[in-house]
Formats: C-alpha cells, structure tokens, sequence
C-alpha cells in the first residue's frame, strides 16, 4: 500500500457498515450529535483536546474537516447508529504508516452509549479495513494511563497490552504515561466484521 493510494481511498472515504452502525463520513449536519459529547469533560479528560465551547465550534471543525477529507488527509469515520440516524462517536485512523504496515486507531464515543459494545464493534470495522482494504500488518491503539474503559475496548478486541511509556505525551500542560496496545493481521480473528455499505453510496454521502 503506497501512501498515494491511501490518500486515494480516503479522499472518499468508503461507507461501511457494522451490524448496529453506519460508519460514514463526518458532516457539518452532525454538529449538534457531536456537540453532545465534545462539550462533556468526562469523554475529553483522557484526550489531547479540550471541551468544545459551544455548538458553533464544532460545527466550524466539521466545515474545516471537508477539506481535509477532500485531500485525503483524514481517516475518520462518522458512528451512526442504523435504526435511528444519530451520530454517536468517531472511529478511524490517527495515524497510518503504509511503508512499515502500521496504523493507529483511534475513537470517541457518546457517554450516553457506553457499556453497549458499541465501541468494540466499530475498532473490530476499523481493524478489519485496516487489514484487509489498505494491507496493514499491524493495529495499535493507545490510551493515557487511567483511562480503564478505553484499554477494556482495546481487550475486547484481541489486542494485547505491551506497555507503559512514561510521560511520553504533553496533554494540557502535563507529562502523561501513555500505554500501547496491539494486534497483527496473523493474530487478527476471521469472521466480517463490516461490508461496504451500497445503500448510501460505497464512497459516503
């Protein structure tokens, strides 16, 4: 996988869907859906970013990531839940390393649905992809120490821990210990875990 091609993919930035979740590209619209958690201090205490201020805030970040998409330069899906329409989280790559085969994922979830599985199902989406449709060989995922629902996700979906970097990261002002985990393609578990998603078009809305 060239790094040309990937920039390819994610200029349009295939729909893909999970049993419970459409996986799509962000959009200005779902500004008050993200503005639902991205204002919360529990869903951003163990993240590099702090609270949204108010809801035009994340509607001007949604405007600014079109660009990005358009570029290729974004890698993160849109969690919408199937039965109802609403945006509940993100999903996808922080960053993608095509010459050693390395992605790193990442996700945010509405509070309102944690403990549903809901997370699980859609890194079991992203990792597939990551394996199948851009050739990785390997998956990381990273989580600032304390933040025991996030590692739990990262269990949940075969990834073994490998351990601790000390104060590896400057989050808002302070030096944090930072654990990784991780799983290979050969270590990954068969089974469909997502489909293209043709309803609203493979490549998004």
């Amino acid at each position: 996988m060239t790094r040309d091609r990937l920039t390819r993919i994610f200029a349009r930035i295939p729909t893909i869907s999970t049993e419970r979740l459409i996986m799509r590209k962000l959009l200005p619209s779902d500004y008050r859906d993200m503005y639902e958690y991205s204002c919360n201090d529990r869903v951003t205490s163990y993240l590099l970013w702090h609270p949204h201020s108010d809801p035009g805030q994340t509607r001007r970040y949604l405007e600014a990531l079109q660009g990005s998409y358009r570029r290729g330069e974004f890698f993160d899906w849109a969690l919408e839940l199937r039965d109802s329409g609403k945006m509940i989280g993100t999903c996808g790559y922080t960053e993608l390393f095509p010459e050693h085969g390395r992605a790193e994922v990442g996700y945010v979830l509405n509070p309102a649905y944690w403990g549903h599985g809901y997370a699980p199902e859609a890194v079991m989406a992203a990792a597939q992809f990551a394996f199948v449709e851009l050739e990785m060989n390997r998956l990381e995922a990273h989580f600032i120490e304390g933040n025991v629902r996030s590692l739990r996700v990262m269990e949940k979906c075969g990834m073994t821990f490998e351990g601790m970097l000390r104060q590896y990261m400057l989050v808002k002002g302070e030096y944090k210990n930072v654990g990784i985990c991780a799983i290979t393609a050969d270590r990954f578990p068969p089974g469909n875990f997502y489909r293209m998603e043709r309803r609203r078009g493979m490549f998004g809305r």
